[in-house]
């Protein structure tokens, strides 16, 4: 989430809302230790919760279970907002980003990584383009940083981005990092 941030360290969480959208039950967000409040979105918290107890219980953050329609958050709560390969799991894109907008507040930053052009499935039923993010998500925020490449080795899906060797053709499979900041 750092490289994906482009920060080196947690610092320029201190004192934040911090929240990932599609956290799964791993503690992503337990890294973030400067950052005054850790939520993790996610629609299967409330199953986490029951297999998973003990692990998120020493997560030290809020697992909030949020629905397809809304996040349950008030508008401009969070200064910052994470997703990593989840938004492609909903089944109404334009709406979760309407929502991840919602509670955004002015200022706030968005961090994601997209998994572009992959096949839709019943789990991920989006079929993300540069396209379809820019016209739901990016064209309403200034955008800080964008990073797009084809998928690295089996082994290393994201290893361009650490190697610096970025190339993708539109069309092609691949992964978009991009930051960007909400208009005040």
């Amino acid at each position: 989430m750092l490289a994906m941030a482009e920060e080196s360290s947690a610092d320029f969480l201190q004192g934040k809302i911090v929240a990932d959208f599609g956290c799964g039950p791993r503690g992503s967000l337990v890294w973030a230790k400067s950052a005054s409040l850790r939520i993790g979105i996610e629609v299967l918290a409330d199953r986490y919760a029951d297999e998973f107890t003990e692990n998120l219980i020493s997560h030290d953050m809020i697992y909030l279970k949020s629905t397809e329609k809304v996040i349950p958050l008030p508008s401009e709560f969070v200064d910052v907002i994470f997703t990593l390969n989840a938004i492609d799991h909903v089944d109404n894109f334009s709406l979760m980003c309407a929502e991840i907008l919602r509670i955004m507040k002015p200022d706030g930053v968005f961090i994601g990584s997209f998994n572009l052009e992959e096949p839709a499935s019943p789990s991920e039923p989006q079929r993300l383009n540069e396209k379809k993010i820019k016209e739901n998500l990016l064209n309403k925020l200034e955008v800080q940083s964008y990073r797009v490449t084809k998928k690295g080795p089996e082994n290393d899906l994201y290893k361009p981005f650490f190697s610096g060797n970025l190339s993708y053709e539109p069309g092609q499979e691949g992964f978009l990092w991009v930051k960007a900041r909400k208009f005040s």
